[in-house]
């Protein structure tokens, strides 16, 4: 299916046709060029789900909820990622595409008890969001 749409395109720029494309580029759905998105949340300094699996060779959105009126810093060296997630607010990073492993990540101000892993396996479906 892919290759048809690749020879429709290429035809179609070869043939002059470039304003046809632009307008079928423009109704695209957004949606279906979206990344999978996963959730994790903060609450009493500790993440839920501790533990999160994404999918293997593919970029993903992890959007922080923080539930706590502090604010909160994501650190992992293994994604070399940080973000700071305020009070009461969300922050989202993306990460990937990553190799099949484990990728630590903990809550800089909270480092005892704000601890994750992030584990990238194949056998991971993207969340319906939370």
């Amino acid at each position: 299916m892919i290759s048809n749409l690749l020879q429709l395109i290429l035809h179609i720029l070869r043939k002059g046709y470039r304003r046809i494309l632009l307008s079928a580029l423009c109704f695209t759905s957004p949606f279906s060029l979206a990344l999978p998105e996963f959730t994790i949340h903060i609450q009493e300094h500790l993440f839920s789900p501790a533990e999160l699996h994404i999918p293997v060779d593919q970029k993903v959105k992890i959007t922080f909820i923080n539930h706590d009126s502090t604010p909160e810093e994501i650190d992992s060296f293994d994604l070399n990622r940080e973000k700071v997630v305020f009070g009461n607010s969300q922050a989202s990073i993306f990460v990937g595409p990553l190799k099949s492993g484990n990728y630590h990540f903990f809550g800089e101000y909270h480092p005892n008890s704000a601890t994750g892993i992030v584990v990238v396996d194949n056998d991971t479906e993207p969340q319906d969001g939370d």
